[in-house]
């Protein structure tokens, strides 16, 4: 038995994928898409700012599965640390900390920080770093840029 000549291969040409933009990100109004849009600018704006390669999310908040969510516990997670860090020491600082909110909050007790999150605040503060609570991604995309631009 034979299997012939397959047939021939031909390449397949990928379309270009249009690029999604911070703006498309964060049209939801999540806390979620104003998070995932201040990344997107950085990764497009680490040429002009390098240490934005190093700009990181930290998982604490969201909603999970009992067991992941005791393995992520048991793994280091800890209530009330904020949301996005940059590890570049700048201006008398030792890196940045972003905690983000919907806008929604912004007029809420504590403008919507828990009472954890007011707690690591002030320590990291007191520890040297400094500390903004953005609720757009626009505001968290200018406290980056001021304080890689040592400004704030």
């Amino acid at each position: 038995m034979t299997w012939g000549n397959p047939p021939k291969l031909e390449p397949t040409v990928l379309k270009r994928a249009k690029k999604i933009t911070p703006e498309q990100l964060a049209s939801s109004g999540s806390e979620d898409g104003a998070q995932m849009a201040v990344f997107c600018w950085a990764a497009d704006n680490c040429g002009q700012y390098p240490a934005l390669k190093w700009l990181h999310a930290i998982p604490n908040g969201g909603s999970r599965h009992i067991v992941e969510a005791g393995k992520m516990v048991a793994a280091g997670l800890r209530s009330g640390v904020w949301d996005i860090f940059l590890p570049c020491p700048e201006d008398g600082y030792s890196g940045l900390y972003i905690e983000m909110k919907e806008q929604k909050r912004r007029n809420h007790k504590n403008g919507g920080l828990s009472d954890e999150q007011l707690e690591f605040g002030g320590y990291a503060e007191n520890m040297g770093y400094c500390c903004a609570v953005c609720y757009t991604w626009e505001e968290a995309r200018d406290i980056l840029v001021k304080y890689l631009e040592s400004r704030v």
